[in-house]
């Protein structure tokens, strides 16, 4: 074979396309493909992407909002009109407990944090189809699509939260020392999405049924979590299988922290547990199915 030799200052020249007759090397001089790692997350590229994640989340914020007449106003109705409709049937008619709390402030810190955690794992699943021509085009790591789909919600979460603070006004709900645990749980509920988030997002590329199962496991979920009424409506001997749903400690967590209640500290470790380890074997999970996005979205 012709060898071509090139000298220092042509070496950072821009590379000719080649012309007819040239000879071109019989092996790729760069060859691309996934890590073998199994350890290998992809955590330095994503703190390089970090703007994208910035504008990808304001993104879906104003997407969503973009034609509706009342625009980010339904962040506000939406959890309060729920609120008054539980209140109604069931604080007032079926009389369910509440802790001691006013139940419209009871059942509004439910609320708040299961609407955030169904909102944003609903849109994290259908991210990565929803941005099928995004990905199909250019390169960046994917975990960004469902972690600012995750991010746009918690947007949401922040506005919805004045609500609750007004509710504590007007029943004269105090808060405790016990506010400082508050941002634990808002922590785990999130990384709970985004691990629930980004494990469905990747299994729906490839099954679309995700999306059509995914909102009736939601709704089972919501009936199997302490939103609409207290944890200790369950009865003593399956309280440790109730625990293991992470939801029970994190939104119990949630309430105690502002309401002052004792913390149950082992069913939040149990969510913290369960919490850490599905987001490490999604983000996994994703990894090992991310090189195939392209091709089957």
């Amino acid at each position: 074979m012709e060898s071509i030799v090139l000298s220092e200052s042509a070496s950072t020249a821009q590379p000719e396309p080649p012309q007819a007759g040239t000879l071109l090397p019989d092996e790729p001089l760069v060859v691309i493909k996934p890590s073998a790692s199994w350890v290998n997350l992809g955590l330095r590229d994503l703190w390089a992407y970090r703007e994208l994640l910035y504008f990808l989340t304001w993104r879906d914020v104003k997407v969503r909002y973009k034609q509706a007449a009342l625009g980010i106003l339904w962040v506000v109705l939406q959890p309060l009109l729920m609120t008054l409709v539980l209140t109604l049937f069931l604080g007032k008619l079926v009389r369910v407990p509440s802790d001691g709390l006013p139940y419209p402030v009871f059942v509004y810190a439910g609320l708040l944090p299961w609407t955030f955690f169904a909102g944003a794992l609903t849109s994290s699943a259908n991210s990565l189809v929803a941005s099928s021509n995004l990905i199909t085009k250019i390169y960046f790591p994917r975990l960004i699509i469902p972690g600012a789909s995750v991010g746009a919600r918690l947007v949401d979460f922040g506005i919805g939260f004045l609500n609750l603070i007004g509710l504590m006004l007007y029943y004269r709900v105090g808060l405790s020392k016990t506010i400082l645990v508050l941002p634990i749980s808002i922590v785990l509920i999130t990384l709970l999405a985004l691990g629930v988030g980004m494990w469905a997002s990747a299994l729906n590329v490839k099954y679309r049924d995700v999306s059509v199962v995914l909102p009736v496991l939601t709704q089972f979920w919501l009936f199997a979590s302490p939103v609409m009424y207290p944890s200790s409506l369950v009865p003593a001997k399956y309280q440790w299988v109730y625990k293991l749903n992470p939801l029970t400690g994190i939104l119990d967590g949630f309430r105690s922290a502002l309401f002052g209640k004792g913390i149950d500290w082992a069913a939040l470790g149990i969510a913290t547990v369960f919490t850490i380890g599905l987001l490490v074997y999604s983000a996994y999970v994703f990894r090992r199915m991310e090189k195939n996005f392209a091709d089957v979205v």
